[in-house]
């Protein structure tokens, strides 16, 4: 199980190791589907962990309900995520529930295999997984797959050694880690600041301002001061405005429809636009040209994540004839009242205007377009505008130089974080102790711990009193909700995987 180049890989083994099935040392729990309709976002209820809460360690969802026990998790529990990144972390958080689709692993004798040591070697497996399943929308990792990952086996004694050495090792690292993160962090918040035109306008006190924009709200009294040459406008007022296309997947063989590429909110980021993958849609010629881009249209998303609320860029003719789905605004600038480029950084750098006036829900936030379309924009002068946008553009430039560097930063410790885990798993992370248990014994004492759980439960089963036709409606009717069973993998390669 070598990596390119003959290196040693995540699923490599010493000579002297044995290897388990996962199934043999560990209960896996899978979670429950719980009613969305009790969902809510109030606090109310119990935290409920979704795949996304996974590596953040926190969660914003709760479950106003009934639940089993059998399904809470508690901090430090084992968990892993079983759609699109198949994922292992330890909770961080409160004691939550396991939703559908997360998975929680307990080790069954912390005397026959070291939970810690679970944590760290699992994940490459997870990973090889996930790079060799097939799927046409999301990945899907089923328990059965789990239970057969054939884990490395140390002897018990080395397991302790190669974890706590692992842990002083990538203790530092994550250290060193946390601040090159936190200052990428504050590189992009100044970058932000930057970028608000007119907030880095300051205005002496005393100094006459313009007044706030027509109609003003409560948040618009929060706005910035701005000098009286410049004056506040409403999005709706110098631009069009417009959602997107919307999918219409029992129209797509429609042979009146033309194919055109479309961006999605995935392809519109905040200062730019990912255009790695653009999708495909069929349309209507007549919709195709109502919404087809053209340089200078400013994009903004309406939809998805709260922090990604008007997020945006400027289209410059990067990928002819596409246009936009209805997640993404379209603001194009009439009679030149301002830059495009001046706008995007503004609407860039007003999250704050965009939080207070978008909608949560459990899944995702949202903006109408009728709330888009009374975002202020400060307006300078035409003469200004040219010289604020050069400034900000070079400020810009040298904050993304900063931000790149740190970066680098970050991928070369993840690069390192590889290699300790390559050398612990190969067994060449510290010296083999040949006072040791050996592996073999190791493995026949799982063996028999597994063995001796059998007999009692076919006992249980035998114990269970014979039921009649009607006994068994009774207790289908009485009985609590179970879970969903986990969908199979899509594609039969994970449980072959390692056969």
């Amino acid at each position: 199980m070598a990596e390119k180049g003959g290196k040693p890989g995540l699923l490599a083994k010493h000579p002297s190791w044995e290897r388990v099935k996962c199934g043999d040392i560990v209960e896996i729990v899978n979670g429950f589907p719980f009613r969305s309709s009790g969902f809510n976002v109030d606090r109310r209820g119990t935290p409920v962990i979704r795949i996304r809460d996974l590596l953040s360690g926190a969660t914003s969802t709760f479950f106003d309900g009934d639940f089993d026990p059998v399904f809470m998790v508690s901090r430090g529990d084992l968990l892993v995520g079983m759609d699109g990144d198949f994922r292992v972390a330890r909770w961080k958080g409160e004691e939550a529930l396991l939703n559908q689709r997360v998975c929680k692993l307990v080790v069954r004798d912390e005397k026959l295999f070291d939970g810690r040591f679970l944590m760290y070697v699992l994940q490459g497996y997870l990973k090889a997984i996930q790079d060799l399943t097939s799927a046409v929308t999301v990945k899907h990792l089923s328990s059965r797959t789990i239970q057969e990952i054939p884990l490395p086996l140390p002897p018990l004694a080395e397991q302790h050694r190669i974890v706590e050495a692992l842990e002083e090792q990538l203790s530092r690292l994550d250290a060193a880690e946390q601040v090159l993160r936190g200052d990428l962090v504050r590189v992009r918040l100044l970058a932000a600041r930057v970028a608000n035109f007119a907030a880095s306008r300051a205005v002496p006190a005393g100094e006459e301002t313009a007044p706030p924009p027509r109609q003003a709200d409560a948040i618009d009294r929060d706005l910035p001061r701005i000098p009286a040459s410049w004056s506040w406008e409403r999005l709706g007022d110098i631009a069009d405005v417009v959602g997107g296309v919307t999918k219409d997947m029992k129209k797509q063989d429609d042979p009146d429809f033309a194919e055109v590429p479309y961006l999605r909110v995935a392809n519109v980021q905040r200062g730019w636009l990912n255009l790695d993958h653009v999708a495909t849609i069929r349309v209507p010629d007549r919709k195709a040209d109502d919404l087809r881009l053209q340089s200078g249209d400013v994009l903004m998303n309406e939809g998805g994540d709260r922090d990604k609320l008007g997020r945006g860029w400027i289209w410059q003719d990067e990928v002819k004839d596409a246009i936009h789905q209805n997640h993404v605004f379209r603001a194009r600038v009439r009679g030149g009242a301002v830059l495009p480029k001046l706008l995007a950084h503004h609407a860039n750098s007003s999250a704050r205007w965009f939080e207070v006036n978008g909608k949560q829900t459990t899944n995702l936030a949202s903006i109408s377009l009728k709330k888009i379309r009374n975002l202020p924009i400060p307006v300078p002068p035409a003469g200004e505008q040219i010289e604020i946008l050069q400034q900000v553009t070079d400020q810009l430039e040298g904050l993304a130089r900063v931000g790149a560097a740190l970066e680098v930063g970050i991928k070369r410790a993840a690069t390192l974080r590889s290699a300790l885990l390559r050398k612990a798993f190969s067994g060449n992370l510290l010296p083999q102790d040949p006072a040791d248990e050996p592996a073999t014994v190791l493995l026949a004492r799982i063996a028999a711990a597994r063995e001796a759980v059998k007999p009692a439960r076919r006992a249980k089963r035998a114990a269970s009193p014979r039921r009649t036709a009607a006994s068994c409606d009774r207790a289908i009717a009485d009985a609590p909700a179970a879970p969903a069973p986990t969908p199979a993998p899509s594609a039969t390669v994970q449980q072959e995987l390692f056969q």
